[in-house]
């Protein structure tokens, strides 16, 4: 009987498994943000942080600040503080990557994931993220907790 419980048991997280992960339009939202942050620069080297700023997450779906300015070149540390009583996210990309990923999200609301340009804070929290920016122009981020980024959790960075 013990070996018949077991046996089901694999069977049933297998089979879970592959529904959550062999979904193509999964296996797409797992991969929305994968490569495709670096046209605005790349992760960035902890030891050449040369600006450290501080981000505010709140319950209100509202970044303090929302409007970052950054000098092309430099590699900031994001201190992101989640002073809500949920979880919130920083993720940075363009707002096509981000309105995509946020659909996928609403769809896959148990979707994790941990690139390299997003940091996930649970409540009460500090995260931190690291970005070099090499390219000017104005770059998005945002919340991608399922209904956050619809209810106006984003914000821009500058970078002159």
């Amino acid at each position: 009987m013990k070996s018949i419980f077991i046996a089901s048991t694999l069977v049933l997280s297998l089979s879970a498994n592959a529904f959550a992960h062999g979904d193509d339009n999964y296996q797409a939202a797992a991969q929305t943000h994968q490569g495709r942050a670096t046209e605005m620069g790349k992760p960035g080297d902890a030891d050449k942080v040369s600006r450290t700023t501080e981000i505010d997450l709140a319950d209100t779906m509202r970044f303090t600040p929302s409007t970052i300015s950054i000098k092309r070149g430099e590699t900031v540390k994001f201190i992101v503080k989640n002073s809500g009583k949920i979880k919130h996210e920083m993720v940075i990309g363009s707002m096509q990557e981000l309105k995509e990923h946020a659909a996928l999200m609403l769809k896959f609301p148990e979707m994790e994931h941990s690139d390299p340009n997003q940091v996930s804070v649970d409540p009460g929290q500090t995260g931190e993220l690291i970005w070099q920016f090499s390219k000017a122009g104005t770059f998005d981020f945002a919340c991608l907790q399922p209904g956050h980024f619809e209810a106006g959790m984003r914000g821009k960075i500058i970078v002159k």
